[in-house]
């Protein structure tokens, strides 16, 4: 980890940016991907929700490299500058205020005794972990962002991070509420459960994902949208289905 920490405070942030990735900061080099150290390490060990996406991008990796910098060039010890670098995965805007209604409508803050999932939300909060199925950033082999293909838990490289550091956090957490942010994440959740590694009670499947090309999905889900206006593109059966199943699920869990 230290020898991560130390190249860090080297790189060039400019060069990062435009796609130059250190051979330093390599965790992993193969034919078709590389996977590339970047300061996600952090675990908001009091976190009662967990939010998880594939994994994180150039762009979200070269800030927390820049705040990572900042914070060891301040003087801030190790643990203090990985959490504030790992705060910068933090959701905002639109994104994060359609993620507090749906998450207030299925009743998640209400398991925890809060009055809404903002509360997860406030700043500096350990309510909430942000994590990645694949918790460093992965690049295909020509520095481009990884999207999913091939598939995490299909490439042996990209499954060991799943069922060590994905599983890490599991073990960690284990009374949270995890929320999977798309396909991939849920499979990657779903193979921990499986595994017995994380209780499958515990993972919310079926959310709309808080982007705004779901923003159709998203006000039907939460009736802000009547059935009679949707367009072809949305399945309103499948979203009455997966919001009815969550607020069962969530009424059910105990224990918390």
């Amino acid at each position: 980890m230290q020898t991560f920490i130390d190249a860090v405070r080297r790189v060039d942030l400019a060069a990062y940016r435009r796609g130059v990735t250190p051979s330093e900061l390599t965790l992993s080099d193969g034919r078709d991907l590389f996977v590339s150290y970047a300061p996600f390490d952090h675990i908001a060990r009091k976190a009662e929700l967990v939010l998880v996406g594939l994994t994180p991008g150039r762009t979200q990796a070269a800030n927390a490299l820049e705040a990572l910098q900042a914070q060891l060039n301040a003087g801030r010890d190790r643990e203090e500058a990985l959490a504030a670098a790992k705060s910068t995965a933090s959701f905002s805007g639109s994104m994060r205020s359609s993620l507090i209604a749906m998450l207030d409508l299925v009743g998640v803050p209400q398991k925890f005794g809060r009055a809404s999932a903002a509360a997860f939300f406030e700043a500096w909060s350990p309510l909430v972990h942000f994590t990645s199925m694949l918790r460093y950033p992965v690049y295909l082999a020509g520095g481009d962002n990884y999207s999913g293909v091939p598939a995490p838990l299909s490439h042996p490289v990209l499954r060991k991070m799943v069922e060590t550091h994905l599983a890490e956090e599991a073990a960690a957490l284990p009374s949270a509420i995890w929320v999977p942010l798309g396909g991939h994440a849920e499979a990657g959740l779903k193979h921990l459960a499986d595994a017995g590694r994380l209780d499958s009670a515990r993972i919310l499947t079926g959310l709309p994902h808080p982007s705004g090309a779901n923003a159709e999905r998203i006000a039907y889900f939460l009736g802000r949208k009547p059935r009679a206006a949707l367009s072809a593109k949305t399945n309103a059966e499948r979203i009455d289905a997966a919001r009815e199943r969550l607020q069962r699920q969530v009424a059910g869990l105990a224990g918390l």
